[in-house]
């Protein structure tokens, strides 16, 4: 087994059950675009976790340019005040990161929520001293893909060794990001996607709860 010295987490579905205040907000965007939502099950509204906020706009509403910028806006209007720490930790995640900075691992949030949110949701949990940085897109940047904030992480934090880096996320956007920037990765069953979804965008490990991920690092 590898052993890894940089740990990349992705936020939502990984440290956060980030669903209740992401659901809201986004019905509440969609609402406002005059788009019913009321037929769309919270199964279905997960969607909205994972890829960049933008994005799911345009894809899945086939929205305009103009329209999902729009629906980003009025989303984070809500999402800011009322929905952004209706995420609780996830079962074992905040031993799991202690244990990894105990072991002198050097770990890091990297996630398709904007930075300066994310780092609030991190500071709020009392995590904010155990984590190196926490990197994310600013709000000027609609879709930045996860190989490019993973690949930002690295150069920013002068990582040599793309060996010495593991990328643990819940969707295929996190397995597929790591990928393409050439680093492992360990799929987070206990999150928003499936066994079949991480296991074809090709996770180097999959796990089913938080303290089996340190099997695969430690």
């Amino acid at each position: 087994m590898k052993e890894y010295e940089y740990i990349f987490f992705d936020l939502d579905g990984t440290i956060t059950q980030s669903e209740f205040g992401i659901i809201r907000s986004a019905r509440v965007a969609l609402e406002k675009m005059g788009v019913d939502s009321s037929s769309e099950s919270d199964d279905d509204m997960k969607k909205f976790i994972g890829p960049p906020l933008y994005n799911s706009f345009h894809d899945f509403y086939n929205m305009s340019e103009e329209d999902a910028e729009k629906a980003v806006k009025y989303y984070r209007e809500y999402y800011e005040v009322d929905g952004l720490f209706d995420a609780p930790l996830y079962d074992g995640i905040k031993e799991l990161i202690y244990k990894l900075y105990d072991e002198g691992k050097k770990l890091f949030v990297v996630t398709s929520k904007p930075a300066e949110i994310a780092k609030r949701i991190i500071e709020h949990f009392e995590l904010d001293n155990k984590f190196i940085d926490v990197i994310g897109p600013d709000r000027s940047e609609k879709s930045p893909s996860k190989k490019e904030l993973i690949e930002r992480a690295i150069n920013e934090n002068d990582i040599a060794y793309k060996s010495k880096v593991i990328m643990i996320g819940d969707r295929k956007y996190d397995i597929e990001g790591a990928n393409a920037a050439g680093v492992d990765s360990i799929g987070a069953l206990y999150g928003y996607g499936s066994y079949e979804e991480l296991k074809t965008a090709g996770a180097t490990y999959i796990v089913k709860k938080p303290e089996d991920i340190a099997d695969n690092i430690i």
